[in-house]
């Protein structure tokens, strides 16, 4: 009887960017990988407000969100340089069709994912959310999440973010990309 070969493991050293709704935990799951797999880690909102000089909810407010979008697109852009490297990209990052083909095509993506409640209450805990600014969170992340989950759904690793610790969420991860 033949057997078939195992599979490749689904990361071959290509930066790995991780998407999702806000809240979802991103960055804290990214330095964390980042971590046990001895690479850098970058927070692309980070490098936003470092190229900007000054805060994201100042950017939205100054400027809007078209200007936001263009900014981070070219952020990610040169943060996608083929380096190994952990990259945590902000909730509307992939949703941008040339920064979402960019990832695509020169990285591997993750997509977390949450239920709207959980995200929920983990968002309520920080208010530094321009989207949420003045607004329920439930109800802008389940609208949010009708709108973006097919489009996160394009990631080729889907991992569910459990109100767990982030190990678990870390050690999904590790596992998926390794089989």
């Amino acid at each position: 009887m033949l057997q078939s070969p195992a599979p490749a493991p689904l990361w071959t050293g290509q930066p790995i960017v991780l998407v999702g709704l806000m809240g979802v935990g991103k960055s804290t799951v990214g330095r964390r990988l980042a971590s046990r797999l001895n690479l850098p880690f970058v927070d692309a909102d980070n490098e936003i407000e470092t190229a900007a000089g000054m805060s994201i909810p100042d950017i939205f407010e100054r400027f809007g969100e078209p200007y936001f979008r263009d900014g981070e697109r070219r952020v990610i852009a040169r943060l996608i340089d083929g380096r190994r490297k952990v990259i945590a990209t902000g909730g509307g990052a992939f949703i941008n069709d040339e920064t979402r083909a960019l990832i695509l095509d020169q990285a591997l993506a993750i997509w977390l994912r949450a239920a709207p409640e959980v995200l929920a209450d983990r968002v309520k805990r920080r208010d530094n959310r321009p989207l949420l600014h003045g607004r329920d969170p439930l109800t802008v992340l389940s609208d949010l999440a009708l709108v973006r989950d097919p489009i996160y759904a394009l990631a080729p690793v889907h991992i569910v973010s459990n109100p767990a610790p982030h190990e678990s969420t870390v050690n999904a991860i590790l596992k998926a990309i390794r089989s």
